[in-house]
């Protein structure tokens, strides 16, 4: 046995580490929490002191066997958990539970898994610092006494099994309290002008676009300008130009990380922190839960000589950052990488990340990117209306070289390059047109923009964002979902030839992809909570408890006082909450039946949401239809209502078609749809298409529903070959080359174009290439592409069949390839 044994959390931590050290470490995880608080009476003796009563988890027993009888063994233990509160909590159970002291065990640290950094962490070592250790059992054992009184609370006033959490409640209210700014928001409309002008320069013509920065708030006032630009005279009244910077972000905190690879890969705030935890424990980069911006010196001075190698002097400007959290704790880094190695993984999403965060940090490191901004000015002779148009030309591309991020992104997008004009220019008018435009509602979360706003407002730490949202999502609280698009009328009034044109034109709005919007019991849980328990979730009280926290690690408090202080108001409170609060009820009146005259509700029952036929002491029995996570109880109406009742098991009727088949819309535990055909006992099935959810069942109409019937059909041809659009089973598609490409939502399946489709088979075909990896010049319809998920497979004829992970893709055959697609394909 090893003199030394070192401890830490995970089998994949241990296994790099174990490379940096010599015979006598012997390395073993703990697999994270070897105890934790008992589910029997809270876990917590309020009566004395708040003392917690931690068990061993069963599953752990087996692994503290071996690690007590490694320690024995051993002449030191190193406990090498992470360097934040929760590692130090770890490292504080296993030094109780396996009867570890100063004088046969010592506690190390490190914000990254290098060899120096663990040399050096075992040169520094230090004994268990039980001010960290207190600061997460006082946010253990509060979370505990409001999430176990709460949830026995809500069991009895709201519905069995509900749960509710100190900073899980607080995120379900800022997406219930979102979602009812978006109801109640009314857009408000105003008018934009834009002109195009052409002059002359160098015995050449150009054209210039320019754009008044005044909102007309009226139809009449944008028509009223644009009837004075008839037979006026304009110019230039003004060129300006002057260097403007952009300079690099900061590199990534946890919550950075998590916002930039949502909105880059699509990564849910969970993938992003399990892919960093592994790059972190491979020892690829630094500890993945920091809210500090700020980095090493040797990693500053590192990335300095890497980009003057690989740049040049001119794109280097070292630079130490300022975290902007009052909370941050400044002893950590940043995340960055550990090496200047730019390829450290074969699997896709591991180095998509890594990747994002070498860039990221190589880019903090660089210079300003420098643009030459000029602005045109462009007036009328008989109106003060201006109208302005702006490019910015990159002078030096700085940290642009290799980082590029969204607001940057959005203004060169916007940007015309402006022809050689100058002050004084006389402009020929060509078009002027107003378009009508409309006030957006706010936004709804996502999960990076969540956890912007958890930060923003000081609620939780960098560990807890990903668990968070992750369990309200579990409980049942929220949902991710895509809104599909609207589409409305908007008036466009157009100046060309002195002619005045009035048109009215569609635009489609609204639409949101993955967003997060509460269900029925998110809200009926956050309202009971905010009229009973307004502290809990008040957003000041979580960010406030928050900073006790961090005043305990620091030993600025002690922690059985701070919840003292909570508990013996709360306490008192569920008591009195309990004996006065009457059954949470919320239900909505949509109407009478026609048929019966009886009352139609929408409510919380006590297994979820339903729609009830009748009241309570009516002659006639009370009647339930289970409402569908997609409906919700303030947006249903009485018709599905009826409809789910099953008032007619056929749905609601649109029309029929041409030979007098009924055509009805119907809404079923798997989602709306449209039914040819009616239910005849003996008669024949009717006919189902599912309804695409940009498509909203609400104002779906007979004529939309007919071209629906005539789908599958081909709508043009691509060398060659017919492009077939439909729908399936997972959703609207193109057929090309029997190969199914599914259609994006933003684009109505009733409304594609030939171009679209093509594009859409184009864009595939692109993808395919770029994960590529290997061909078969005997076989080009052969390949073997990677994944999205990193794994290997092989693409034959259109169809794709599973590589056995073990085998060698290098020396991977056309006729080894071949044999597996014969014999996946006699299995199907």
């Amino acid at each position: 046995m090893a003199k030394n044994l070192v401890i830490v959390e995970s089998p994949a931590k241990a296994k790099t580490i174990k490379k940096y050290l010599g015979k006598d470490f012997d390395v073993l995880p703990s697999f994270g929490h070897i105890r934790d608080l008992s589910t029997k009476n809270l876990g917590v003796d309020v009566e004395n002191n708040y003392k917690p009563n931690y068990v061993i988890e069963p599953e752990k027993k087996k692994i503290i066997k071996q690690l007590k009888e490694a320690a024995q063994q051993a002449q030191t233990v190193w406990l090498a958990t992470d360097e934040d509160r929760e590692g130090e909590a770890i490292a504080w159970h296993l030094a109780d539970v396996l009867k570890l002291n100063e004088q046969n065990a010592k506690r190390i640290v490190f914000h990254e898994i290098t060899k120096n950094a663990i040399k050096k962490a075992i040169e520094n070592p230090r004994w268990i610092d039980y001010n960290l250790v207190n600061a997460q059992q006082a946010r253990r054992i509060l979370d505990r006494l409001v999430g176990f009184e709460l949830s026995e609370l809500l069991w009895k006033k709201v519905k069995n099994k509900l749960s509710a959490g100190r900073v899980q409640s607080v995120a379900v209210r800022l997406i219930v309290e979102r979602e009812e700014e978006i109801r109640n928001f009314k857009p408000e409309s105003w008018f934009k002008i834009s002109a195009i002008f052409e002059f002359e320069s160098d015995e050449k013509k150009y054209q210039l676009k320019a754009d008044s920065n005044e909102k007309f708030k009226t139809e009449k006032q944008a028509k009223d300008v644009l009837q004075s630009m008839i037979n006026a005279n304009f110019s230039v009244s003004d060129v300006t130009s002057k260097p403007t910077k952009k300079s690099p972000p900061a590199p990534f905190t946890t919550s950075t990380l998590q916002q930039e690879a949502s909105r880059k890969f699509g990564f849910p705030v969970s993938k992003t922190m399990q892919i960093a935890q592994k790059l972190y424990e491979e020892g690829k980069i630094t500890y993945m839960r920091t809210d500090s911006t700020t980095l090493a010196n040797e990693a500053i001075e590192m990335f300095k000589n890497f980009i003057i190698e690989n740049y040049g002097a001119k794109y280097s400007k070292p630079r130490q950052y300022k975290t902007k959290i009052k909370r941050a704790q400044e002893a950590h880094e940043a995340i960055r990488p550990t090496t200047t190695q730019r390829v450290v993984s074969q699997n896709k999403d591991e180095q998509k990340l890594y990747e994002l965060i070498f860039n990221r940090t190589l880019a903090s490191q660089m210079a300003d990117a420098i643009f030459d901004k000029t602005t045109v000015t462009v007036q009328m002779d008989n109106n003060p209306l201006k109208l302005t148009a702006t490019t910015q030309v990159l002078k030096f591309d700085g940290f642009l070289k290799i980082y590029k991020y969204k607001d940057l992104d959005e203004e060169e997008q916007q940007q015309q390059i402006l022809p050689p004009i100058k002050k004084g220019q006389k402009l020929q008018l060509i078009e002027a047109y107003a378009i009508q435009k409309f006030s957006n509602h706010p936004p709804r979360y996502n999960e990076a923009s969540l956890v912007r706003k958890l930060e923003e407002l000081g609620i939780g730490r960098p560990s807890t964002y990903a668990p968070t949202i992750s369990t309200i999502q579990q409980r049942g609280y929220i949902i991710k979902r895509t809104i599909p698009g609207k589409e409305r009328q908007i008036k466009k009034i157009t100046l060309k030839d002195n002619q005045i044109i009035e048109e009215n034109i569609t635009e489609k709005y609204g639409y949101e992809k993955n967003k997060l919007v509460p269900t029925d019991m998110g809200i009926v849980v956050t309202d009971f909570l905010k009229k009973y328990f307004p502290n809990i979730i008040d957003y000041n009280f979580t960010a406030n408890v928050e900073e006790d926290f961090d005043k305990i690690a620091a030993g600025k408090i002690n922690w059985t006082k701070v919840i003292d202080e909570f508990y013996k108001k709360f306490h008192p409170l569920v008591e009195q909450t309990t004996q006065q609060a009457t059954k949470e009820r919320r239900e909505r009146l949509l109407g009478k039946d026609p048929d019966t005259g009886r009352n139609v509700y929408a409510k919380i029952a006590k297994y979820g949401p339903v729609i009830q036929l009748g009241d309570t002491g009516d002659n006639e029995p009370l009647k339930f239809a289970s409402i569908p996570k997609y409906l919700h109880i303030d947006e249903i109406t009485l018709e599905q209502a009826l409809d789910l009742l099953n008032k007619d098991p056929n749905g609601i009727l649109l029309g029929t078609t041409d030979d007098g088949t009924p055509v009805y819309k119907r809404w079923t535990k798997y989602g709306p749809v449209i039914q040819f055909g009616k239910y005849e006992k003996n008669g024949p099935k009717p006919h189902f298409i599912n309804l695409p959810r940009n498509i909203n069942i609400n104002s779906v109409t007979l004529e939309q529903a007919l071209k629906l019937k005539q789908l599958p059909k081909k709508i043009t041809e691509y060398n060659g070959k017919d492009v077939v659009i439909g729908i399936g089973k997972y959703g609207p598609y193109v057929l090309y080359d029997d190969k199914f490409y599914s259609i994006p939502q933003k684009i109505n399946i009733l409304d594609i174009t030939p171009e679209q489709a093509i594009k859409i088979i184009e864009d595939h075909k692109k993808k395919l290439e770029k994960n590529t990896v290997k061909t078969f010049k005997n076989n080009p319809e052969l390949k073997i592409i990677k994944n999205r998920k990193g794994k290997y497979q092989i693409l034959y004829k259109n169809k794709f069949y599973n590589i056995p992970d073990d085998t060698d893709i290098d020396k991977l055959t056309e006729q080894q390839a071949l044999d597996i697609v014969n014999k996946q394909a006699k299995k199907k």
